[in-house]
């Protein structure tokens, strides 16, 4: 099977390169940038791909790679960061830009002395004289190695693309993973395709079918726990188990009190004693528990803390009735593990319960998390392949915090009773309107913030609530729905008179990047 690697050098969107390599049928896997080159060569990877970061290349402290990299003869494309670390080790300049680019730029093919520099440039072959493409970046590549040629500039950036085809060496300054750089897919497939030789066969198809052998080999007569949270990752991983080992899967389902409305009694109703599935179903009840350790809570990390960390109280406590496992299973997806920054330095965006949140007093000998190298559609896709019902496949995702991250400031059982009613009637007024939710993520949150309105001849002091649709293919990069207005009018005419406790209804528009997907 041809592979890929991507050397992480701190770069946010490590993920979405992964991703854009696995649309065009070539595996891929991310290592950290301390990955030695002898485990690299074990490897024997078809190319490499160097990632962004937020460093400087000419800083002692930067992140950095041995020279002998470039000299290996396996086809190397550097993006951003891993452009200029190129530049720099191969005898380069990089020097702290005069103007620095963020966001959408003209990207120029050929350099700005010669328009036709890009000629013969199998990473540049078929893309547009001029298109647009997203730029992040404070320094810049000032002069290119000896042997390179620039093959594309900016009005800003004049190594925007550059390559020596000799050394098999390509860096591009922009970033070609997103959907904002119109030919980033084009020079992506260029790459893996015809610099480095990949034939484009591998697909998701088999997938679970391969890892159900592999689990059921590795497991063989072991125990396992899973916690089941009733999401989409965690019901995937639930019925992969399942179909493995069968009743040696035991599912704790902790219902914190914090789940969208009737869901709690909807999980049971999948997965318990009379689903679909062969497994053992623990529900317990934990509501009270947790509204207690949030009461006063205001901070979005420190409720994400506790909420994480009495999860796995709960669940310990549960998993002590249970007694020895072999295996402790979890339904860890990539996303969630470039959000909490793990693996090489990467910033920590927010951080999850399920990663890095291991319970210590589980009598348990190792994890298992069988989802953790597959982005979000790619678990849908498996969830398909295992016969799951469409409807639970395509359910809209929901955070491990729950609620408690759509409730900005502190949480009480009347805020989640809000927050429940109005999601509600939104996800309903969305499906009476045949609004295909299923390309992101919509949902109702509750503001913090209290105003004075007028209901009847009398003045009201209530909450706001506000309404988020998203739409996005990976969850690292998400754009607003443009819901309809009369909709939005439904839901905020429904939504007031409904809902106890609310006076007022807004529409986030922000999109992510600079927000986040959830509140908070």
């Amino acid at each position: 099977m041809d592979k890929v690697i991507i050397l992480d050098f701190g770069g946010q969107y490590k993920q979405l390169i992964a991703r854009r390599v696995r649309e065009l049928g070539v595996y891929c896997e991310i290592h950290p940038y301390t990955k030695s080159l002898e485990e690299i060569r074990k490897m024997d990877p078809k190319g490499i791909i160097l990632t962004g970061g937020p460093a400087s290349v000419f800083l002692e402290e930067s992140p950095s790679y041995e020279k002998a990299l470039f000299e290996t003869g396996i086809p190397i494309l550097g993006i951003c960061y891993g452009a200029q670390l190129m530049a720099y080790r191969c005898g380069g300049e990089v020097k702290t830009a005069p103007t620095s680019e963020y966001g959408h730029a003209e990207l120029i093919i050929g350099s700005g002395k010669d328009p036709e520099a890009a000629a013969g440039s199998l990473l540049m072959a078929g893309v547009a004289r001029s298109s647009g493409c997203w730029m992040s970046h404070t320094d810049y590549i000032a002069v290119p190695p000896k042997g390179f040629t620039v093959t594309a500039h900016t009005a800003d950036c004049p190594v925007a693309a550059m390559e020596d085809p000799f050394r098999r060496l390509y860096a591009v300054q922009f970033h070609p993973e997103v959907v904002h750089t119109d030919e980033g897919t084009k020079i992506l497939r260029n790459f893996v395709i015809d610099v480095c030789g990949c034939a484009g066969d591998w697909e998701m198809a088999g997938f679970a079918q391969r890892t159900i052998a592999e689990l059921r080999e590795k497991i063989g007569n072991g125990k396992v726990l899973l916690g089941l949270s009733g999401g989409v990752d965690s019901s995937v991983a639930a019925a992969l188990l399942s179909k493995a080992v069968g009743k040696q899967l035991t599912c704790v389902f902790v219902d914190h009190g914090l789940l969208r409305k009737n869901e709690g009694d909807e999980v049971e109703a999948v997965f318990g004693p009379k689903g679909d599935f062969e497994l053992n179903f623990v529900r317990v009840n934990a509501a009270k528990h947790f509204y207690k350790k949030l009461a006063d809570v205001t901070d979005p990390e420190k409720k994400r803390r506790i909420i994480g960390a009495e999860f796995i109280n709960v669940f310990e406590e549960e998993a002590k009735k249970i007694g020895h496992v072999d295996f402790l299973a979890q339904g860890t997806i990539y996303p969630d593990v470039v959000e909490s920054g793990t693996g090489s330095g990467g910033a920590v965006i927010k951080s999850h319960h399920n990663v890095g949140g291991l319970p210590k007093h589980v009598d348990f000998k190792e994890i298992v998390e069988p989802l953790r190298s597959l982005f979000k559609d790619e678990v849908r896709k498996v969830g398909l392949e295992l016969g799951l019902p469409r409807k639970l496949v395509y359910r809209q995702p929901f955070p491990g915090p729950g609620l408690g991250v759509r409730i900005v400031g502190d949480i009480t059982e009347e805020k989640v009773r809000i927050v429940q009613d109005a999601d509600a009637i939104f996800r309903e007024e969305l499906a009476r309107a045949g609004i295909d939710t299923g390309a992101g993520q919509f949902f109702a949150a509750l503001s913090n913030m209290r105003s004075v309105g007028v209901m009847g001849d009398g003045r009201t002091y209530d909450y706001a609530v506000v309404l988020r649709g998203v739409l996005t293919s990976d969850f690292m990069t998400a754009e607003a729905a443009e819901i309809p207005w009369s909709v939005l009018q439904t839901c905020m005419n429904r939504i007031i008179n409904e809902v106890k406790g609310v006076n007022r209804v807004l529409y986030d528009l922000t999109s992510k990047p600079p927000g986040t997907i959830e509140l908070e």
